[in-house]
Parts: structure tokens; C-alpha cells; sequence
């Protein structure tokens, strides 16, 4: 059941296409559904983990009313690639109830760095923009689910 920001307020995901890049608003409500791009009706998967990067990190927070959990990871690290089926298992069981992301620290260091991301993986749940939580170190999706609680 997805999460109301306020009564008689929707919640909303803000996400970027991933076929044209365009910025669409989704209805928390309606992800189950299968949303589409507005601009080029591409499928817009939210049952997998969505990769941020600098350029997009503030805009989908911004726009999201639902909580956030990002999984900061490098494709080099042993523990990130452990968690990594948590993380898609929570990202299917957390749709339209929150937004599960993932940033790669290589490619977006701007982001790691604002955020000082120096142990990986880290997670942090994110609320109306802000860090609310954060756990380094990989952790079981009993903790993850924990985490957005």
C-alpha cells in the first residue's frame, strides 16, 4: 500500500526515462501497474534497483515522497556484490512503497563524496531529500527492511 505524504496527497516517484532521459512524475499508487514514460511510453522498471549518478541524485530525491534507500557500491567490491541480491529482492518487494536505488561511488564520486561515503557498500534512507539512516558494511535484507521502517 503506498505511502500518503499528507491527507489527500498522492505519493510520487520522480524518476528519468531510461530509454530517453525524460523526467516523469509516477503515482506511487499506480507502480504496480507498469509505468510508462510519458514522452516515449518506454517501460519505467521500479521493481529493480534504479542507478543514480551525479547528475540525477538530487532530482529523483527531490522528487520522491516516499522513502529512499540507496545502496552505495563499486563493482570491485566483494561485500557490494554479496548484498547486491538483497538489495533486488528488496527493490521487488518495495514497490510503491519506497524507491530502492543504487550509486556507484566510482562513477558518481561527487555524490560519494558530498556524502562521505568512505566504506562500501554503504546504505543510507533518505526522507523528503534528507539522510535519515545509514549502515556501512553488507547487511541482510532483514536489516535493509529494518532501515526503511
Amino acid at each position: 500500500m503506498p505511502t500518503s505524504t499528507a491527507p489527500g496527497t498522492t505519493a510520487t516517484i520522480t524518476v528519468p526515462c531510461p530509454a530517453c532521459a525524460r523526467w516523469n512524475r509516477i503515482d506511487a499508487g499506480r507502480v504496480a501497474a507498469g509505468p510508462r514514460c510519458g514522452a516515449c511510453k518506454a517501460a519505467i522498471p521500479l521493481d529493480r534497483p534504479l542507478h543514480l549518478d551525479d547528475a540525477t541524485f538530487d532530482r529523483v530525491l527531490a522528487g520522491t515522497t516516499l522513502p529512499v534507500l540507496v545502496d552505495f557500491y563499486a563493482d570491485w567490491c566483494a561485500p557490494c556484490r554479496s548484498m547486491a541480491p538483497a538489495v533486488d529482492a528488496l527493490a521487488r518487494e518495495s514497490v510503491g512503497t519506497a524507491l530502492i536505488a543504487k550509486v556507484d561511488t566510482e562513477a558518481a564520486q561527487q555524490t560519494a563524496a558530498r556524502f562521505r561515503i568512505t566504506g562500501l557498500p554503504t546504505v543510507a534512507v533518505f526522507r523528503g531529500g534528507r539522510e535519515v539512516r545509514r549502515q556501512a558494511g553488507a547487511v541482510p535484507i532483514q536489516a535493509l527492511r529494518q532501515m526503511l521502517g
